[in-house]
């Protein structure tokens, strides 16, 4: 399977923008072949926690329509970021488009204590996308939480993709614990984070992947918006920034 991580400067509350920039690379994700396309942690907003409540939407929101008919044409599965809201309030939520299905939310389940004056958790779900299902989703803090990574191998994952925003202080943190999850659980491991300002810090970037020895394979500098897509059978990797 080949997956595909993005890494985006999302543009605070503009979703507009934000959805013209998460298309553009998605179609070059999808002409270098992948079947799952995940973008960082609420990205087609910007990580902002005191605005989420007035960004927040739900997944019959017209404005996605367009990732729709791009997984129903070119057979892709796309997670782009999005806070959605529910009747207990707000949540951190990745909305899944899959070919001819209806749309799914994975919302976070476990918040960072600084995150529940602003958002609910998530229901308890098993994350996982793709065919057999064989990939497990985690939003940002979530991989912190060992339980998170130990039910994915559980329900047989055997890809881990993290969706975060992460910012320069937090990230080698972050890309060590990563790399311990793809050795410990044999699994490919791929994170997709954002660039620019979130919530008042600098985000760090650095999208990478890992192959299931922990070994990191490659990975996006703190500059550039772009993708890099790992075949997870052979490990061949292609990286492409804009």
């Amino acid at each position: 399977m080949k997956v595909c991580v993005a890494q985006t400067r999302p543009i605070t509350g503009d979703i507009q923008r934000n959805i013209v920039v998460h298309r553009r690379l998605v179609d070059l994700a999808v002409s270098n072949g992948a079947e799952i396309v995940v973008f960082p942690e609420l990205s087609i907003t910007g990580y902002e926690p005191t605005l989420a409540d007035d960004l927040a939407t739900n997944q019959n929101d017209h404005r996605f329509d367009i990732f729709q008919i791009i997984s129903d044409t070119q057979q892709v599965t796309i997670g782009i970021g999005v806070p959605t809201k529910n009747d207990s309030g707000v949540c951190i939520s990745l909305m899944i488009f899959q070919p001819f299905k209806a749309r799914e939310l994975y919302s976070k389940m476990h918040l960072h204590p600084d995150e529940e004056k602003f958002f609910v958790r998530g229901q308890p779900s098993g994350g996982l996308i793709g065919e057999d299902p064989c990939a497990a989703l985690a939003i940002c803090y979530e991989l912190s939480v060992p339980e998170h990574a130990a039910n994915a191998y559980k329900n047989g994952a055997d890809i881990y993709i993290a969706s975060v925003a992460k910012s320069v202080s937090q990230i080698e943190k972050t890309l060590e614990r990563l790399g311990q999850i793809a050795l410990e659980y044999s699994m490919t491991v791929v994170m997709s984070n954002c660039i620019g300002l979130s919530d008042g810090l600098k985000c760090a970037g650095r999208t990478s992947v890992w192959n299931r020895e922990g070994i990191l394979l490659d990975q996006i500098n703190e500059i550039k918006e772009g993708i890099i897509v790992v075949d997870t059978e052979t490990y061949s990797v292609l990286q492409r920034t804009i």
